[in-house]
């Protein structure tokens, strides 16, 4: 299955905006920004595909050339961020959104064996429905044996006190979340049903990439769907989540930030689309903390503590040095060092750790958000706490 036409750039884009916009300058003009301190719990959805290469269908690398990306990663990684601390003494973390139809045993273990060691946690990616059509049925199929693989054989993902089924983040691949894509990229309108009856509980795909035909409407939310979870796209109407409201309806959305950022350094000149995409040509830097602070994605009720999903693709090869180097240690450094100023709390969570923080702001909690880690979903296998060092937990705190 190819990716079907969609006209011209400018028409492709047109249709774009014209999702996106009315809610933008909606938003802009009602939703008002919390005064005084704020708490910023910050996740990093990371697309994580060993097997990347440049280029749109572009095929797998060589098994050896995983490995060798693989190993690299998980050398680094730890040497590289152990110093960056939140307010609760928690390291910068990604949450490894691995492709099920790429899993491969001993690849995934070497993941399982870093994040076990504290350093991120590994959920559920999945691409499907672009060579072949694909069904419910075998989507569920798909769903179930990566999700019990990676429950049973690799000690990850969460339960809920006693139920011994195994639940999950996901974020789909090319964006195309229950056939949002015009047929492209999946194929199945009742996905949102199957992934909730495979133990998913909250889904973390949006936004899209800039122009993508799979952008919805809804922006900058934390919400229910309140379309029939078996239609497809259901996901484009929901109910935004409310402090001492209960979700009722799973897998709830939790989106990152899309804005509108009018740089004249951007390679436009004209400025960009701002959707927490963090890549060689747009790292992170505290101007886009400004804009993922301004999308006050929040809880109703609770507009102190803010949630910032990004995402990247780590193992691209173009995208590795900027979020494993140092423009992501760079700015990490001025993030912690400049917050206080700034009236900021920090907090570094998974993906897990921010839908359990959302949920127990529902459920009326309140205090420290960064108490809410473990709140309803709870890992298998508790992660290793890293050491803080006296002087840099003195330096997070201060």
């Amino acid at each position: 299955m190819t990716k079907p036409a969609a006209g011209s750039k400018l028409v492709r884009k047109a249709k774009y905006a014209s999702k996106c916009l009315p809610s933008y300058a909606w938003q802009r003009l009602t939703r008002r920004q919390a005064r005084g301190q704020v708490h910023l719990i910050i996740a990093l959805a990371d697309h994580f595909e060993p097997s990347s290469m440049p280029g749109e269908n572009a095929g797998y690398v060589p098994r050896a050339v995983q490995a060798e990306r693989l190993h690299t990663w998980c050398e680094d990684y730890p040497k590289n961020f152990e110093a960056y601390r939140d307010h609760d003494g928690r390291c910068f973390t990604h949450t490894y959104f691995y492709p099920a139809e790429q899993y491969d045993k001993g690849l995934v273990q070497q993941l399982a064996d870093l994040c076990h060691e504290g350093w991120g946690e590994t959920e559920i990616h999945l691409h499907h429905g672009v060579v072949k059509t694909e069904t419910a049925e075998s989507t569920r199929r798909q769903l179930l044996e990566f999700r019990d693989a990676l429950a049973r054989a690799h000690h990850c993902l969460s339960y809920e006190d006693g139920d011994d089924t195994p639940t999950y983040v996901f974020v789909h691949g090319n964006f195309a979340l229950a056939n949002c894509a015009g047929g492209y990229a999946c194929g199945v309108d009742n996905e949102m049903q199957v992934l909730a009856e495979t133990g998913c509980y909250a889904d973390m795909t949006y936004p899209t990439s800039a122009f993508h035909p799979a952008q919805i409407a809804k922006i900058n939310s934390l919400y229910e769907c309140t379309l029939p979870l078996d239609e497809a796209a259901p996901q484009r109407q929901g109910r935004n989540l409310r402090f001492g409201r209960p979700v009722s309806k799973f897998p709830f959305i939790i989106q990152g930030p899309w804005m509108i950022d009018f740089d004249r350094s951007s390679r436009s000149g004209l400025g960009r689309i701002e959707n927490g995409s963090l890549t060689h040509v747009n790292p992170p830097s505290l101007r886009r903390l400004r804009l993922w602070k301004q999308a006050a994605i929040t809880v109703a009720g609770r507009p102190d503590w803010i949630f910032i999903k990004l995402h990247t693709h780590g193992m691209d090869p173009a995208q590795t040095g900027t979020v494993l180097g140092s423009p992501m240690q760079q700015f990490l450094e001025e993030l912690i060092s400049g917050a206080t100023e700034r009236a900021e709390i920090l907090h570094f969570v998974s993906a897990r750790e921010m839908a359990n923080i959302a949920l127990a702001a529902c459920d009326g909690r309140e205090g420290n958000p960064g108490d809410y880690r473990d709140y309803r979903y709870k890992l298998a296998r508790r992660r290793k706490p890293i050491p803080v060092a006296d002087s840099t937990a003195a330096e997070v705190r201060a």
